[in-house]
């Protein structure tokens, strides 16, 4: 399942997914992945957590890219429960028409897979034209 924390810059989103991800590595058995842009949060996520800072790969600019890198991911880990993605509209070359898509893509590997993603989205849900909001779990509305 593909879910959303919706919120322009400063509504507590970042602050929402660390302590969701904290949380449920303490439950889980599996992997716990959290994908940022930068490495600020290391300390603030749980030891069981990976974190993957994507300023150290800086080759991947667009959401087709992201989306091979999620691949990626996945194939290194099979026993992967959860990917939190960060605030994936700051990334460069990555704006809200790709973001229908990047979700439906998302969805599909999350059903492929069995595992779940929970992405913050810097935008009003009105924003966000072209997004089927109802397949979606929306966690802070």
């Amino acid at each position: 399942m593909v879910k959303v924390i919706i919120g322009h810059k400063g509504s507590g989103k970042t602050n929402m997914m660390i302590s969701l991800a904290n949380d449920q590595s303490e439950k889980v058995d599996g992997s716990v992945i959290f994908i940022n842009r930068n490495s600020r949060l290391t300390c603030d996520l749980k030891y069981r957590i990976r974190v993957v800072c994507m300023e150290d790969f800086p080759g991947i600019t667009d959401s087709d890219e992201y989306i091979g890198f999620i691949y990626g991911i996945i194939s290194s880990d099979h026993d992967i429960e959860t990917i939190y993605i960060d605030s994936i509209l700051k990334f460069p070359n990555f704006s809200l028409g790709d973001l229908p898509r990047f979700l439906e893509r998302l969805d599909a590997i999350s059903k492929n897979y069995g595992m779940d993603f929970v992405v913050s989205l810097s935008a009003d849900k009105e924003e966000m034209i072209g997004v089927d909001f109802s397949k979606y779990e929306i966690l802070n509305q």
